[in-house]
């Protein structure tokens, strides 16, 4: 059992690699590019729509939050890892550890709330055109966005808060990253009141989703299905097919984990994987997927390596 009072000077021990040592440094080496390509992507992306103002849209400024978290969420992983793997050395602080969970959850509950603005703003471009201007305009995309980031930016804050007045029984993490459920393990009580706290998140974050993209997606189906120019309606499905895609991508790699460290039945192998899953495959998919996948974008990142390539 461990005081209060020098909680945060705890070293805590997070869960073995269990890497072979021939796998350290080609690991190391695939870590190190993996990193270096989710950022090259998602600045890509990034700089695109910030340098060219016939991007500065709702639907692309709303989409340029989207790589700002992918890019936060991989800096929150992947160089305490790849630091770990290169000394062989599993231990953290518990003042770093509490920083490294508030980054990895604020990180998720962003991805919901972005997509989740996302979803709106195509309800409104596809079955209210005419209104679109009045509703999205400048001053309510800042109010969107600033409310979205400040609301999830509160709720971890207190997520993570009602972990420290409670005393910490051991200092072994059963997890590869700092979440919430792995630190609460660490508790000698106080699970109680942390546990209804990160449930009800889970279910507001995923229930908000889930409510407001089945809800526009319904309403967008209705309207591609009554509209009769089939180029606006083709246009609208592959829009809303690429946000599909990543919102249920984003789903599954999500809710997974969460309720896989709920349940003793799933295998611990297994839970891990996930959770550092989380941290590759989203940053990497989305800017693929939504981002050079987009027309307008493509065509911009194109053309400005095409300038690039004719004046060296």
């Amino acid at each position: 059992m461990y005081l209060n009072e020098s909680v945060f000077s705890l070293v805590l021990t997070l869960h073995s690699l269990e890497l072979p040592e021939t796998n350290i440094y080609p690991a190391l080496i695939f870590g190190v590019i993996t990193y270096l390509f989710i950022l090259l992507c998602n600045l890509t992306v990034i700089i695109t729509i910030c340098l060219n103002r016939n991007l500065h849209k709702p639907m692309y400024i709303l989409l340029l939050n989207l790589p700002i978290n992918d890019a936060m969420g991989a800096t929150s992983l992947f160089p305490q890892l790849l630091y770990s793997i290169w000394s062989q050395d599993r231990s953290i602080s518990y003042s770093a550890c509490l920083f490294q969970g508030f980054f990895v959850h604020l990180n998720g509950g962003a991805s919901y709330l972005i997509l989740t603005a996302m979803a709106y703003d195509r309800f409104i471009a596809i079955c209210c055109p005419l209104r679109y201007g009045a509703i999205m305009t400048t001053s309510n995309l800042v109010k969107i966005i600033t409310g979205l980031w400040l609301f999830n930016f509160a709720a971890i804050i207190v997520l993570f808060c009602l972990l420290i007045p409670y005393r910490i029984c051991q200092t072994h993490m059963t997890d590869l990253v700092c979440y919430k459920t792995a630190l609460m393990k660490l508790l000698c009580d106080g699970t109680e009141v942390n546990n209804i706290y990160g449930l009800c998140c889970i279910i507001f974050y995923h229930g908000l989703s889930l409510s407001v993209v089945a809800f526009t997606y319904i309403h967008i189906l209705i309207t591609c299905v009554s509209n009769k120019q089939s180029d606006a309606k083709i246009k609208a499905l592959q829009t809303c097919g690429t946000h599909l895609v990543v919102f249920l991508f984003l789903e599954f790699n999500t809710l997974f984990p969460l309720l896989a460290h709920r349940s003793e039945s799933v295998p611990a192998h297994l839970r891990r994987v996930f959770s550092i899953s989380n941290f590759i495959f989203p940053p990497l998919v989305n800017p693929l997927v939504y981002g050079f996948k987009t027309k307008e974008i493509r065509q911009k990142i194109l053309t400005c390596f095409k300038n690039k390539i004719s004046s060296v």
